[in-house]
């Protein structure tokens, strides 16, 4: 891998999206808008969701003048570098997320490498993370965590996952996240509370940064007496001590 950053090659910049109904001030800084007004190349991972975020960021800008392309868990690994060739012809690539940050439990990273292999510039902005944001809100450990992405849809391996991540829970003294779709957020609390033990902390972080945004931390011991159902939204579940 060549560490040599060549003037003609163009800059990647990861743009961050917001995690849901939320006004754009209340989660991004300017720069982001900034940034985007000045990009005429994106790569998206699903171009109507883009179009109207890039149109509430910059309403002026004229949708059909951008060069947007589709780039998801579904794009094949020979797509990349035709995806990221305007990089090498000295054109500036923004990527967007349909929520968060790119490349972070999204899509983005092989874009980000074939970047840095080409000594492209790569410019991560700052903007709302729901892993960073559920985290700060447990009252958990932040100095060792692990995010798990989604866990397995079966449920017998979903039950083991569960129990293998409250082992490491204990044995690394490390604070376990993980998420699911909202259809399947209820039962994945339920059995979160009929596998854990009583002692351990579950924190629910549900729609973050939005008018609904519920975050709540309790032993499941408590959560067992609990009996409000949660609600339908996207969910970061988070097991600490």
């Amino acid at each position: 891998m060549s560490t040599e950053r060549s003037t003609t090659r163009g800059a990647l910049y990861l743009i961050p999206n917001l995690l849901g109904e939320a006004e754009i001030d209340s989660s991004l800084p300017p720069l982001v808008a900034t940034t985007v007004r000045r990009l005429t190349h994106f790569l998206v991972e699903d171009e109507k969701n883009a179009r109207h975020y890039i149109k509430r960021l910059c309403p002026e800008l004229s949708i059909r003048d951008l060069s947007i392309e589709r780039l998801n868990e579904h794009t094949k690994q020979d797509a990349f570098s035709l995806l990221a060739a305007p990089l090498r012809e000295g054109i500036d690539i923004g990527i967007i997320s349909d929520a968060g940050c790119p490349a972070i439990a999204d899509p983005g990273a092989e874009i980000v490498r074939l970047a840095h292999t080409w000594g492209a510039r790569v410019y991560p902005l700052v903007g709302p993370c729901s892993m960073i944001l559920a985290l700060m809100g447990s009252g958990f450990n932040g100095q060792r965590w692990r995010f798990s992405g989604y866990l397995p849809i079966e449920e017998t391996h979903r039950r083991a996952a569960i129990l293998s991540l409250e082992k490491d829970l204990y044995g690394r003294d490390e604070t376990q996240l993980f998420m699911d779709t909202p259809y399947r957020t209820h039962k994945v609390f339920e059995e979160i509370l009929g596998t854990c033990r009583p002692e351990t902390g579950l924190c629910i972080a549900s729609g973050l940064t939005t008018h609904d945004q519920l975050i709540l931390a309790h032993s499941i011991k408590e959560w067992r007496a609990i009996k409000d159902p949660l609600p339908r939204l996207p969910t970061v579940f988070v097991l600490g001590r």
